[in-house]
């Protein structure tokens, strides 16, 4: 009889702890499944108003009203990406913390600044692309080609002496022209500024007569007839500049565009991940999206995690290259 008792009690203790076990499971439910419960916070590593900025903003917007949390949106501007970055890497990899950024600030500045302390490909995972730009071969409307084809016979036959500004070392306005330079086997000679607007006033001023810009920041004075564009560095033709060739269409397989991308820490669940892919295929099949974009110059990036994985990755190492061709290296 006392073993009987002693045998219920036991089996009732398991039966009430297993229960209890139950309700915690059900009371705690699993994070991942019922991710997002709170708000998301969206780090850039730019200045509010820029291009990259905007479309955080604009993504970031529409994907809150997807996911039914909200979004803010923190600007963690300097050294071209780095303090962003470097930020990012403190974060908690839950889901709750994510990274919008241009390829610019993410593939090329670890190879211009040896101290970024930073790992593009195993210190974030990859979400999705959001937009893509490509940028466009410029000169004064005084240069002396009028046309592509004028322009490299130029450029090849005088190495070093034509003149091209850039918004400072390590830029694309600065390495895109060094890939064409490198694959004609000439040379210009770079003059670099401290920012986007300062070389754009001196290229408009005849100062400097050549630039490699983004679409959306050469396009209005290229309608104006400030600026004359001979070619464009995306693998087909602007949509907005139908008559201007591509660089590939003279050189094969030329091409160079910025894009901006998603971004959350390494670990980050895979559930999450794919739940914020999803997502962000909602978020830009908006037509307000695709609206604002265009307004930037931008096409709607396809490229889901895997995707974006390995563009990047071939993208790293092509900088690489071609910084160390460039000496863009800060330190």
């Amino acid at each position: 009889m006392i073993k009987i008792q002693n045998f219920a009690g036991k089996a009732v203790a398991t039966l009430v702890a297993s229960v209890g076990l139950c309700m915690t499971a059900t009371v705690h439910a699993d994070p991942v499944s019922t991710y997002p419960s709170r708000a998301i916070t969206v780090t850039t590593p730019t200045a509010a108003g820029g291009g990259t900025d905007i479309v955080a903003r604009v993504v970031s917007e529409r994907l809150a009203s997807v996911l039914g949390q909200s979004i803010v949106v923190a600007n963690k501007p300097g050294a071209g990406g780095v303090i962003g970055n470097q930020a990012m890497l403190r974060e908690k990899n839950d889901g709750y913390s994510l990274f919008i950024t241009a390829n610019s600030n993410q593939l090329i500045v670890p190879w211009v600044f040896k101290d970024a302390n930073f790992d593009p490909i195993n210190d974030f995972e990859p979400v999705a692309g959001l937009g893509i730009v490509p940028y466009v071969l410029a000169v004064h409307p005084d240069f002396p080609s009028k046309n592509l084809d004028e322009f490299l016979a130029l450029i090849k036959a005088n190495p070093g002496k034509y003149q091209y500004a850039s918004a400072g070392a390590g830029t694309l306005n600065h390495l895109i022209p060094e890939m064409l330079t490198h694959a004609l086997g000439t040379s210009m000679e770079h003059i670099p500024y401290r920012g986007v607007a300062p070389a754009m006033a001196d290229v408009l001023g005849g100062r400097v007569p050549i630039v490699f810009g983004s679409l959306s920041s050469v396009l209005e004075n290229i309608r104006a007839g400030k600026l004359r564009a001979l070619g464009v560095s995306s693998m087909e033709r602007a949509g907005v500049l139908p008559e201007i060739p591509a660089l590939s269409e003279k050189i094969p397989g030329f091409r160079s565009e910025m894009w901006v991308a998603l971004y959350a820490p390494a670990g980050t669940p895979e559930p999450v991940i794919t739940k914020l892919h999803k997502a962000v295929q909602l978020a830009l099949a908006d037509p307000k999206t695709h609206e604002i974009f265009k307004g930037l110059g931008m096409t709607v990036m396809n490229e889901g995690p895997a995707e974006l994985a390995a563009l990047q990755e071939a993208e790293y190492l092509q900088w690489k290259e071609t910084v160390a061709q460039a000496g863009a290296n800060a330190n």
